[in-house]
């Protein structure tokens, strides 16, 4: 370096990486955890809001959250893939109503002489009504319960896939009970037809069918 053309203290200490701290060109800064990520983005924000209105627009710092800009591209990612199952499970539940209504009424045709034998007892059209819609509702009941089994072998699935067990598939108690009200509204809309047909059965003509 010293026999070098134009060698200086500065270019030797340019070319061996020397850094001045009192003129920095960029500065890393590694928070511990990611509420004190947020704080240094406050004091970085209110300081530039400072400087701005004090009218030192050179004296603005010009930052990149890395982090931040990751979790949100993750966060993007995880939405859009929330959003997808979302409308899987959707028209499941809309398919699944459809098709319990379709085995209600099915149900319906092949009892048509013990709804004759209900109703030539006494029992009214709406106790008629009463006991398909209690089928229905017991059939979502037992999917529910089902459900809640499967997520037995499928943790076990995950854990032993993923390699450890911090992660669990669960279902939070608030979003259960709006799911599961949701799905019994679903399963009584569907077989609501069909018991209104059973409940509006002629006796005389149902006790005839064979």
């Amino acid at each position: 370096m010293n026999s070098a053309q134009g060698a200086t203290r500065e270019n030797n200490l340019a070319s061996l990486g020397y850094v001045d701290f009192d003129n920095p060109s960029e500065i890393s800064i590694y928070p511990v955890d990611f509420d004190s990520k947020e704080h240094v983005a406050e004091i970085l924000s209110a300081y530039n809001s400072r400087m701005e209105a004090e009218g030192m627009d050179d004296q603005v710092i010009t930052y990149t959250d890395m982090v931040g800009t990751l979790m949100s591209s993750v966060t993007d990612i995880i939405d859009i893939i929330s959003y997808v199952l979302i409308a899987f499970v959707a028209i499941s539940l809309v398919v699944s109503s459809i098709m319990i209504g379709v085995i209600t009424y099915i149900s319906v045709l092949e009892r048509k002489k013990e709804i004759g034998i209900l109703r030539a007892i006494g029992a009214s059209k709406g106790n008629i009504s009463q006991v398909f819609n209690a089928e229905t509702f017991i059939i979502e009941l037992i999917g529910i319960g089902l459900t809640l089994l499967l997520l037995i072998p499928g943790n076990a699935l995950i854990h032993h896939l993923a390699g450890t067990d911090n992660i669990n598939a669960f279902l939070p108690a608030g979003y259960a009970v709006i799911l599961i009200a949701l799905s019994v509204f679903l399963t009584l809309l569907g077989g609501l037809i069909p018991s209104r047909k059973a409940a509006m059965s002629d006796p005389v003509t149902a006790l005839r069918t064979e």
